[in-house]
């Protein structure tokens, strides 16, 4: 892999998300030699890709090289490669590029889309995990416009345009309100030989309310913003089946549909090589202790999403959000220059700075430890949070642009079909 050799301890980075970024920040030009992996050579601010799927940005805006991020880092590499398994008894992974020894390896490969076993959905609907995905969504939606522009039955044009998405947490919400902004904004000025009546958002939850993860309020909030967009908002309601016409749940409903797109869960991506008793099972995430050691091992750590940490407060881990990956990674990097000068580590503790969605223009809801709110503050704090949580001034430069384009001319104005999806 072309590493130098070096009397430094060797810190081995597995993924380049929130928790992996922050993890080799917080060791740049420190006694230890870092080498960061992943798979693709860019970091995606995963929160803002529905609106990359939803023709709101371009994905260069959320996207920032992992070169860039380390390029003042004097002893940090990075190398494009998959990890295909960990030889812990010899302190070495194996890579699609070669093999690569270590002193102290941290795994922070995230989550994939969890489809619970059902191989017609995994087939036949969208996933949004992604660049690359997101994308397919926003090509897949214009061509669906086009598509029933020309439709020669009423049955065919509202398969094209019924929209179903699955899961109403965050991301599923976030989602349904800016495709129905498209609805309400973009349909009838782009395609006038199309009526916005017949265009469909449907959004199934399988819990008794939206936004399950946060309060009461911030569900009836944002179930009332859906409502006024035009959502049609299905909850306790599961799906069965879908063969890519057709959507078949729990109960009576049934929908066709050419689009189903998939935000019901995530489990964990964890890298093949150890111990079965540190995976746990159903989730697919690494059991770690307040160290964020995994069990069974002193010198491999998992950071982030892929981390279950048990504890008094958070007995089923911390949520899978930026937060805990982001303020796990900084302490490691702190933790792991203690190890290595034998000085006693600091345990983990979350501090929570609380959970916010955006169902649309205007509308957001924010759950504090004190507080909660809706509406257009809420909206302004969403964006400010956001906006400066991004990698990179650039991409700030570009979001905050491109948002205010959006906001005065009720316009979104990435609506290309670059790269034509097929199913």
């Amino acid at each position: 892999m072309n590493i130098p050799q070096s009397s430094l301890p060797r810190v081995v980075i597995i993924g380049g998300g929130f928790a992996g970024i922050n993890l080799a920040k917080s060791l740049a030009n420190k006694n230890v030699q870092v080498v960061l992996i992943d798979k693709r050579n860019y970091h995606t601010f995963q929160p803002l890709l529905y609106q990359v799927s939803s023709s709101g940005l371009e994905p260069d805006s959320i996207a920032y090289p992992l070169r860039k991020v380390i390029k003042k880092h004097n002893t940090t590499y990075f190398r494009l490669a998959e990890v295909e398994q960990i030889l812990p008894d010899s302190n070495e992974i194996i890579t699609s590029i070669g093999n690569l020894t270590y002193d102290f390896l941290v795994i922070a490969t995230g989550t994939k889309t969890n489809y619970f076993g059902n191989k017609a959905i995994e087939s036949n609907s969208m996933p949004m995990k992604s660049v690359p995905q997101a994308l397919n969504i926003r090509s897949l939606i214009l061509q669906n416009f086009e598509k029933a522009a020309i439709a020669d039955s009423n049955e065919a044009r509202e398969a094209f345009l019924n929209f179903v998405i699955v899961g109403a947490g965050p991301t599923g919400a976030e989602l349904a309100g800016a495709i129905a902004e498209l609805k309400n904004n973009i349909l009838p000025r782009d395609y006038r030989d199309l009526d916005p009546d017949d265009m469909h958002i449907h959004l199934l939850e399988g819990a008794d309310r939206v936004l399950p993860p946060m309060s009461k309020h911030a569900s009836k909030k944002a179930l009332k913003f859906l409502n006024k967009l035009g959502v049609k908002v299905h909850c306790n309601t599961f799906v069965k089946h879908y063969d890519g016409k057709t959507v078949t749940t729990n109960s009576d409903l049934v929908l066709e549909s050419e689009t189903l797109i998939w935000a019901a869960g995530v489990t964990g991506a964890p890298v093949q090589g150890l111990k079965a008793e540190a995976v746990l099972d159903r989730i697919n995430r690494y059991n770690v202790n307040r160290f964020n050691q995994i069990e069974g091992y002193t010198n491999i750590f998992a950071l982030g999403d892929i981390a279950l940490m048990e504890t008094e407060t958070y007995p089923k881990g911390h949520p899978q959000v930026a937060q805990p990956a982001i303020q796990q990674g900084k302490l490691l990097g702190k933790n792991l220059l203690k190890l290595i000068d034998n000085k006693p580590m600091k345990p983990f503790v979350y501090r929570d700075k609380g959970s916010m969605a955006t169902i649309g223009r205007n509308k957001a809801v924010v759950d504090l430890k004190h507080y909660k709110f809706g509406g257009f503050f809420a909206w302004f704090i969403w964006m400010f949070v956001h906006l400066m949580s991004l990698v990179g001034f650039r991409n700030r430069v570009i979001v905050l642009f491109n948002w205010v384009y959006n906001y005065i001319n009720f316009d979104k104005a990435a609506r290309l079909i670059i790269r034509p999806y097929k199913k």
